[in-house]
């Protein structure tokens, strides 16, 4: 359905007026999910900051603050994996070829969320087994400690899979602002908890943190049910599970196809979460505090990836995934140079900002109170190494999406089983001389392998098209200026710090 701007045009024949306006309207509204997203995000990610201040000051560096970061990394990998990774990328392809989108949608939501209540369930009742596989360097007393904490936060992954579900719906019908928005929730949900238990034992404050972040899960999946409703969805919804056994028979193609592309796709979100838990189950064994480190130092890395590349290619998946449904590549690789020049200068300036103002970063945003001067500097040299890849790892995220969109899950999965074999190869070659800021640099290394392989089946010829559509001298000269100008003012900086 066209805008009625575009209407009036098609009605009165003026074709070219008409090729400048759609033009226009696409970029415009492409941006606008851009920024929507980006919006929320920086609005989450601030919280989230405040958030990490709060825990930093409380907890600092400690073993205590290891344990929640170990309880809560488990069901955010599974989440990372089976919700926001692999689920969305099958799915939204997936539903915008089914002719049976109610039924094919309930079904799928049926089947997984039944699955991961029985993981959920499976992990409260051997929660030690779990916490001894994410943190096999602890021993056996600390894992005792972390063991109901782990049991706690798991229930947070069927929560945000719902949530997940129905913003893959919402992001079909190009309504990005709840979930964009919503994530703030569990950061509010977090500070609530620590406000609370401020002054308490270090126990006591884990388990509000526990619980604070149940409750975030809760408020997320109430916003999106809102969001659905006022969309007018909640009729999708009722329809599929009213007719969902008696049309299962007509989306049988459906869903094999679904479930073929799935396994791929798990595998390949798999393996940057892996990388993730290897960073924390081999920190585990370097002094205390490596996990800590890792973990603020991700903090701040994630910023502008989430920020700039992931808004992107969230905002870009559903429409890429529409012009090649209806085969019009031309128009996908139109809005995906549109959305390479943009992550290329913004994230190259976040690269050399980041890297050359590390220890400032680190200082303004941790340390106080329990996190000292020492574990800023450890943090600040872990951050350096994170973000020497954020290009890269930038890139790699939207030029990943063409592969989903074109349904290449497989060729995306051997991408990354090549990346998680290059990061593990440099994270034990790194370890031992450079500690937990070697795991950071392996990861980043992966990423530069993952990208390299990703633009290999994207097309290098499609890739160097886009490289000759815009002046890369241009970026060049001015990165260097800029990087100069903030070695010029690194000391005026740090002197207001």
């Amino acid at each position: 359905m066209y805008p009625p701007v575009l209407l009036e045009l098609i009605l009165t024949k003026d074709l070219l007026k008409f090729r400048k306006t759609y033009n226009f309207t696409i970029k415009s509204t492409m941006f606008k999910a851009i920024f929507t997203n980006s919006f929320g995000i920086l609005f989450s990610r601030i919280l989230g900051f405040f958030r990490d201040l709060l825990t930093a000051s409380v907890l600092g560096a400690s073993i205590y603050s290891d344990i929640f970061f170990i309880a809560f990394k488990l069901p955010n990998l599974f989440r990372r994996i089976f919700a926001e990774g692999a689920f969305t990328q099958v799915f939204i392809p997936a539903f915008a070829r089914s002719r049976h989108k109610a039924v094919f949608a309930v079904h799928t939501f049926v089947i997984f969320l039944s699955i991961i209540l029985l993981i959920t369930l499976l992990v409260n009742l051997v929660p030690e087994l779990f916490t001894k596989a994410i943190a096999t360097g602890f021993d056996s007393e600390t894992i005792a400690i972390a063991a109901p904490y782990v049991s706690i936060n798991f229930w947070y992954l069927p929560l945000i899979f719902a949530v997940t579900f129905l913003a893959a719906i919402l992001q079909y019908k190009h309504h990005f602002a709840t979930t964009a928005y919503a994530t703030a929730l569990l950061n509010i949900s977090l500070i609530t908890a620590l406000l609370l238990a401020k002054g308490k034992e270090s126990d006591i404050i884990v388990y509000y943190l526990s619980f604070g972040v149940v409750i975030g899960g809760i408020l997320q999946l109430v916003a999106h049910i809102v969001a659905i409703y006022k969309m007018g969805l909640f009729k999708l919804l009722f329809g599929g599970f009213k007719y969902l056994r008696e049309k299962s028979v007509t989306i049988k193609e459906d869903t094999k196809k679904f479930r073929n592309n799935f396994f791929p796709a798990i595998w390949g979100n798999s393996t940057a979460q892996i990388s993730a838990f290897l960073d924390t189950f081999l920190a585990s064994f370097l002094v205390t505090g490596s996990i800590s480190y890792l973990y603020y130092a991700n903090r701040i890395f994630q910023l502008p990836l989430a920020l700039f590349a992931i808004a992107t290619s969230v905002a870009l998946f559903p429409r890429v995934a529409r012009y090649l449904k209806n085969n019009d590549e031309a128009m996908a690789l139109k809005n995906l140079n549109r959305a390479f020049w943009f992550l290329t200068f913004i994230l190259t300036a976040s690269t050399l900002g980041g890297i050359i103002l590390s220890d400032e970063i680190i200082t303004l945003l941790f340390q106080r109170g329990a996190f000292d001067a020492q574990d800023t500097a450890n943090t600040a040299a872990v951050l350096q190494m994170y973000l020497i890849g954020l290009l890269p790892f930038g890139l790699q995220k939207l030029f990943i999406l063409w592969l989903y969109a074109k349904e290449l899950q497989m060729k995306a999965a051997k991408i990354a089983t090549i990346s998680l074999a290059v990061y593990i190869t440099f994270a034990l070659a790194f370890i031992s001389p450079f500690g937990v800021a070697g795991l950071a640099l392996a990861s980043t290394l992966g990423g530069f392998v993952s990208l390299f392989f990703t633009i290999r089946v994207f097309g290098t010829q499609n890739f160097f098209a886009i490289l000759r559509s815009r002046n890369l001298l241009y970026l060049i000269a001015s990165s260097l200026l800029f990087g100069a100008v903030l070695v010029i003012f690194k000391d005026f900086i740090s002197d207001y710090i």
